[in-house]
């Protein structure tokens, strides 16, 4: 095997007819073994008015071992805190990633929060995945004339376990992309004619923050005030933007990452341009994950299927959760939850290789900017 393979196995959950919480949709699943074993996925439950909540689910296997289906089983979070909550009454609880983080010996939740600020990462804390207790919002400190705290910021994610930072102190690392102004896919789109990229404005970023002190809960996670730039749109099928998705899962071949990209795609000479949302895969090192081992030249997932085509939003497919299935002997064997057309989830299987494909660079050849 000299790539990574994935094999879709099918739509896992959609909207419940007659149930109002998902009247808009269930999309981008966290995705985690709880204490008994059992896997679960907490998705994103869209009511009227784009009004989201965070569900949780008991995912159903059949005999060979795939996941065929879920058993709903209530509300994880729902919006009620101030970051939560808009003037004008909407708000959210949106696309869920959790880590164990062994360290703390607890279950991270990180999520959007729909603030009155506009989108803000969000942390909660629980030790059995049924009850959660709020953290806050994560605070970042600004990054020379980087400014993370005044704008919005989402898909983030939790390493599970203490990671170096640039200095070799184990702290808290977690993935994050800062949406800046003017990095949005609908503001960077510009045709096919190649475009001036901010490499800091436009990455994927993995700051860190002290672990908290030995006895000490999650309510201790503190300011993350180290940073560093992990990844920057390269290749054609991410030129308008990338993104996190599954939280970091440690291999063979160091912390892989499932993350998305959006380019654009025109379905006829007569129709507009529509944005396309891809997964692609990342190896980042075992001890400086700051440090990429490899990069898809190529989408591993693309919308193809009616369900990844047509949906609240059309041409989706955005990884959130991921199982390794160490349950069935197979280490090696990885499902990836991901949301399709921000309506439905699917899931699809990713094998390992034995041997790291050639990828591509993390940064396009210019030192600080690049045309993508």
């Amino acid at each position: 095997m000299s790539s990574f393979q994935l094999k879709r196995l099918g739509q896992i959950m959609e909207p419940e007819p007659g149930n109002p919480l998902e009247v808009e949709g269930v999309l981008n699943p966290a995705a985690v073994r709880g204490p008994d074993g059992e896997l679960y996925l907490f998705p994103r439950l869209v009511a009227k008015g784009n009004y989201s909540r965070i569900g949780i689910a008991r995912v159903l296997f059949n005999e060979a071992g795939d996941p065929t289906g879920v058993e709903r089983l209530g509300i994880a979070l729902e919006p009620e805190a101030a970051y939560e909550l808009r003037p004008d009454e909407s708000g959210g609880c949106e696309d869920p990633r959790i880590t164990f983080l062994e360290p703390m010996q607890r279950y991270i939740m990180t999520y959007t929060a729909f603030s009155p600020m506009g989108p803000r990462i969000a942390l909660a804390e629980s030790v059995d995945l049924f009850h959660w207790k709020r953290l806050g919002l994560a605070t970042f400190e600004a990054y020379r004339d980087i400014d993370f705290v005044h704008v919005a910021n989402k898909d983030a994610s939790l390493f599970p376990v203490a990671i170096p930072n640039h200095a070799g102190k184990m702290q808290v690392a977690i993935l994050h992309r800062p949406l800046f102004p003017g990095t949005l896919p609908e503001e960077t789109a510009c045709g096919t004619e190649p475009r001036l990229l901010d490499m800091d404005h436009e990455s994927i970023w993995i700051s860190y923050c002290p672990m908290p002190p030995a006895g000490h809960d999650a309510d201790h996670l503190g300011l993350f005030n180290s940073h560093h730039r992990l990844a920057t749109p390269v290749a054609p099928w991410e030129r308008l933007k990338i993104g996190g998705g599954t939280p970091p899962i440690l291999t063979r071949h160091g912390w892989l990452i499932v993350y998305h990209g959006v380019c654009e795609i025109a379905a006829s000479e007569q129709e507009m341009r529509h944005l396309s949302y891809s997964a692609g895969i990342m190896v980042l090192s075992t001890k400086q994950p700051h440090l990429i081992h490899y990069r898809s030249a190529e989408p591993v997932l693309t919308p193809e299927l009616p369900q990844e085509r047509r949906g609240a939003v059309d041409n989706v497919v955005f990884p959130t959760g991921i199982d390794r299935r160490d349950d069935l002997g197979l280490p090696d064997r990885f499902d990836v939850y991901y949301g399709m057309a921000d309506n439905r989830i699917g899931v699809a299987r990713l094998d390992l290789p034995e041997v790291l494909p050639q990828g591509e660079p993390a940064d396009p050849p210019e030192a600080m900017q690049g045309s993508v």
